[in-house]
């Protein structure tokens, strides 16, 4: 199954070529499609840097620490934009850089390892039940089941009650 994305690869690349072979200006063209310039801009980096693969859609990747760490080192070291650094390295999208510069600055290297996806395989606070045997139960533990069994029914009873009250409170109010 393929990931929905916002723009598809034809339309990207008609911006793109609009600009660069027509010689429309970003903002012109961003007003004719109705997008922000700011993508556009975007593209035709991504399209003179990789062509036109630079434009075509991508599987979401997982990147190591120690790539994520080498980007935000270089970032820093080079004073890279967050644009340049997404063209070096071939990050498709600036936010991703920024997120790992959240995590670096909160949580250091640690909070740029990948993180477990989806569920949990176990539920923690979990309890299950004690099998039943085949055993027959003990006179006990049949008075004790009885006597369980009753307090249930005793506290439902209760409750019974007391939203029957509270019931005919409220109708007494209404005249």
């Amino acid at each position: 199954m393929e990931r929905k994305v916002k723009y598809d690869y034809a339309f990207k690349l008609e911006c793109v070529r609009l600009v660069l072979e027509k010689h429309y200006s970003t903002e012109y063209v961003s007003k004719l499609k109705e997008l922000n310039e700011s993508n556009i801009r975007k593209w035709i980096n991504f399209y003179q840097h990789f062509g036109e693969k630079g434009l075509r859609p991508r599987k979401n990747q997982s990147y190591t620490a120690e790539f994520k760490l080498k980007v935000l080192q270089n970032i820093d070291r080079k004073h890279l934009s967050l644009s340049q650094a997404c063209l070096k390295f071939d990050i498709p999208s600036e936010s991703v850089i920024i997120k790992w510069q959240r995590d670096f600055a909160n949580f250091g290297t640690a909070g740029l390892e990948p993180k477990v996806k989806g569920r949990l395989k176990t539920m923690t606070n979990f309890k299950r039940k004690k099998p039943k045997s085949d055993k027959p139960l003990t006179r006990e533990e049949e008075l004790l089941q009885e006597i369980e069994r009753l307090r249930c029914e005793n506290a439902l009873l209760k409750k019974l009650q007391a939203l029957i009250q509270a019931e005919e409170k409220a109708n007494k109010r209404k005249p």
